[in-house]
């Protein structure tokens, strides 16, 4: 099989490098953009910061702060307006994946036209873009590194996965200082759906020598260093760790792609509302333990490079200990179940066969080491609940 590797142009890495925008600006020859970012983010002053960064470095910007958690189709209307009226001829992601998303799709619908359902999956678009720049202030979807965004159809509320080369943001700028005021809550969600990207980077039946080492990286990171960021905010060494983890994994699953997880959590954000990552996160043990007969080994690195099992270890008790290790993990950073959660149980039990069938048409579950039927992903989710 041959793998088809995609990378952002450049990257710009570490504490403070917020402060390179305006030369990443000059670099790429562009002099309006606007600022996809989100009512937080202009309420603790961060996108007024930029503003003023991009201004210094003789750029006129604009601002666009109305983006919602877990974009639609109509979030998008008031920002293509606002693409139009500035006259952008760039856009900058600025928070987390919801921003990045929105920018993504802007960045594509300015140019090409048209709906985003034109452009899910497995469609992937490689046409007309306005370039993206992408700054995430989450250490977890890794968008900034991906040729995915996922916006939810209004009409349909179905999470539509919407990929190709348009997506992929020219230039990221990963600054864990951006970080460090993340809730636990945000800490937990944002970092469990980092590690669903790496484990499902690596097991994805699309994986490939060099999504491998970008998913094996981050895991040891996240084995290390999201506990310590969940429990301590200000742990400088976590919070950089984590950061750069969540863009690994991020590089792995846009050049391995995503498998089941993903493919059961778009459904539950898009009918229920649930955060993506937090979504992952409610998922993850339960089709981990249904998926590792199908890559038993894999699953077992997987154990290993987190530090939940020994290199001497036989494959079998690995991939046991992962199990042990994932579960434990979500307990200790308090990950509820959609019970628990507030998710009421007749609404969840009357959707889980439409779920189902929006989760085998995603494509995702076809990645996985073993594919289900809409019938096995059904029983999934009931158990989950």
């Amino acid at each position: 099989m041959v793998a088809n590797i995609s990378f952002p142009r450049f990257l710009k890495l570490g504490p403070g490098s917020v402060e390179e925008l305006g030369s990443v600006l000059e670099d790429l020859n562009v002099h309006r953009p606007l600022l996809v970012t989100d009512a937080f983010m202009v309420g603790n002053g961060s996108a007024e910061r930029l503003l003023k960064i991009i201004a210094a470095a003789g750029k006129t910007p604009a601002l666009f702060a109305e983006t919602v958690p877990d974009p639609t189709t109509e979030s998008l209307l008031a920002g293509l307006n606002a693409v139009e009226a500035h006259g952008a001829d760039s856009l900058i992601g600025f928070g987390g994946g919801s921003p990045m998303d929105t920018a993504k799709a802007l960045a594509v619908l300015s140019e090409q036209g048209g709906v985003m359902r034109d452009f899910k999956a497995p469609r992937a678009y490689s046409g007309p873009a306005l370039p993206i720049i992408a700054i995430p202030t989450t250490a977890g979807s890794g968008s900034e590194a991906t040729q995915f965004t996922i916006i939810t159809d209004v009409e349909s509320d179905e999470k539509m996965l919407c990929p190709g080369l348009s997506f992929l943001p020219i230039a990221s700028i990963v600054d864990s200082e951006l970080t460090m005021s993340m809730p636990a809550r945000l800490t937990a969600d944002t970092g469990v759906d980092a590690l669903t990207h790496a484990i499902e980077a690596y097991v994805s039946k699309k994986s490939n020598a060099i999504s491998d080492g970008l998913a094996l990286s981050a895991m040891t990171s996240i084995g290390k260093f999201l506990l310590r960021a969940y429990r301590d905010g200000s742990d400088r060494e976590a919070r950089e760790a984590m950061m750069h983890a969540s863009t690994q994994a991020g590089m792995a699953f846009s050049n391995a792609s995503v498998c089941l997880v993903h493919g059961m959590s778009r459904p539950i954000g898009a009918h229920f509302h649930v955060a993506h990552g937090l979504s992952n996160a409610m998922l993850l043990p339960a089709v981990t333990a249904f998926s590792i007969p199908g890559a038993q080994d894999r699953y077992a690195d997987c154990a290993r490079q987190l530090g939940a099992a020994e290199r001497t270890d036989s494959d079998e008790d690995a991939s046991a200990r992962l199990i042990e290790f994932i579960d434990t993990l979500c307990s200790d950073v308090e990950v509820p179940r959609p019970s628990t959660y507030g998710i009421d149980k007749a609404r969840w039990d009357e959707l889980t066969p439409l779920m189902a069938e929006q989760a085998l048409a995603s494509g995702s579950p076809a990645n996985n080491p073993v594919v289900p039927t809409a019938a096995e992903i059904a029983r999934l989710y009931r158990a989950v609940y």
